[in-house]
């Protein structure tokens, strides 16, 4: 997504003094400024951060396909699970999962809810998913009626609570304080925040109700959480580590297995919601002992360890699993590779393709030159399976063009989200609260 995104609120630079700095008004052209020059010193400085590319044209098809695909009512669908041959966007029933993921989309494509060329589109989905969410006072997890979906009989049954608390969060500090559609998202994000952190289980999962491949829908709700506390909203702290250490617990370091028992068997669906959970705290991690060798404090080769970041005032448990999510990461991205796990259930669904998203925002999050390897690959790989008329299907399971085409989009533009991702690891980073790190200015 552009630099526009999330440039309301308190923007938390990761450094040892703890320095905080506004982000800047979307639309303000001297503080936009002021971002841009901030960005600039922060690369100069060393840290990793993607450079936003321009869309390529194989994804402004896919954007254009999805702008006609909308219906009347501004939402799209994603369809049955009973009629999965039925691919005609217009012949489904709009549901707020897909909505909500479809506009996720021309977020990262440039459209908020009053900027951008497709900024008609996206409000009208947003005042359609308000809608949703204000009519539906039913106790429980879930923010409508609709069953039977195809996301949710693969993904998980609160998945229109999981994805639409995701998008909420993103758009929300698009809005200006001063629309009537601002207030609506807050009030409805913070029911759907509460909703998800509700339905949430023992295990720091949201596996249960059903589902296919339920760890997808579990990672979606992890990466929602971690979002809507970038944006400025309570969360559990508790319950979003608890999300975390879930994904993580589904691959192992050591002998490189990877749990797909809440994957319908898949590598590639908890490996890469694995990779995700582990991102923000091990860029956290990277960017802590980074900052110390530029200021002389740490030896220009020093590892990123429990140890090393101890000595920089992270809390000890803390730095264990900042130093451990660091290690996974480095493990995980020598998987991605893997021709075997790549191919997922055997040929493309929307859950390989969500599942390659994971994937691109993780190495987003964590930066280096894994990102444009991956990057390029996606491109060369995904645009051989467009359709002629732009969209992106799946030969099983998720058969949707609309949810496909959507989770292609957004896996090839995910480094013009930077600043939005990276701004996650620095809330974990910075979050004394859960004592990721001690006072160090006063060192």
């Amino acid at each position: 997504m552009s630099r526009q995104i999330f440039r309301r609120g308190m923007f938390f630079c990761l450094t040892l003094g703890l320095l905080v700095a506004p982000l800047a008004l979307a639309g303000d052209k001297e503080n936009e400024g002021q971002s841009r020059e901030k960005e600039a010193s922060r690369r100069k400085s060393g840290d990793s951060i993607p450079t936003a590319s321009p869309i390529p044209n194989f994804a402004n098809s896919g954007i254009a396909w999805l702008i006609k695909a909308q219906h009347p009512n501004g939402g799209w669908g994603a369809g049955s699970h009973a009629n999965q041959q039925n691919r005609d966007p217009h012949k489904v029933q709009v549901d707020p999962a897909t909505t909500s993921f479809v506009c996720t989309t021309l977020l990262r494509a440039g459209s908020t809810p009053v900027s951008g060329e497709h900024k008609d589109a996206v409000r009208r989905a947003t005042e359609y998913l308000c809608g949703v969410i204000e009519k539906y006072d039913k106790p429980g997890p879930k923010i409508t009626d609709i069953t039977g979906t195809q996301i949710q009989a693969k993904l998980g049954p609160l998945v229109d609570t999981v994805m639409t608390t995701h998008y909420l969060a993103r758009v929300l500090n698009d809005i200006p304080e001063n629309d009537p559609l601002r207030k609506r998202v807050d009030r409805c994000l913070d029911g759907c925040i509460a909703k998800l952190e509700e339905a949430q289980g023992k295990d720091g999962s949201w596996n249960l109700g059903g589902g296919w491949a339920p760890v997808l829908q579990s990672s979606v709700a992890t990466s929602a959480l971690e979002v809507a506390e970038a944006a400025g909203k309570k969360v559990d702290a508790s319950k979003l580590e608890k999300a975390r250490d879930y994904q993580k617990g589904n691959f192992d370091r050591k002998t490189g297995q990877i749990n797909a028992r809440a994957g319908a068997g898949v590598a590639l669906y908890a490996l890469s919601s694995s990779q995700r959970a582990n991102a923000a705290q091990a860029r956290a991690a990277g960017e802590l002992i980074r900052k110390a060798k530029r200021e002389g404090v740490l030896k220009a080769d020093a590892p990123v360890t429990a140890e090393n970041l101890r000595k920089l005032g992270v809390d000890e448990s803390k730095a264990v699993q900042f130093a451990e999510a660091n290690a996974d990461v480095l493990a995980q991205n020598q998987q991605i590779g893997n021709e075997q796990i790549l191919k997922g259930f055997g040929n493309n669904g929307g859950e390989e393709f969500l599942s390659y998203l994971q994937t691109s925002e993780s190495l987003v999050i964590v930066g280096g030159k894994k990102w444009k390897e991956w990057n390029a690959k996606m491109n060369t790989r995904l645009a051989k399976v467009q359709s002629k008329d732009g969209s992106w299907s799946g030969h099983h399971c998720i058969t949707s063009p609309v949810f496909c085409t959507a989770a292609v989009v957004q896996c090839v533009t995910t480094d013009r989200d930077a600043d939005m991702l990276i701004k996650i690891a620095e809330r974990t980073a910075l979050d004394s609260k859960n004592g990721a790190v001690r006072t160090a200015r006063n060192k």
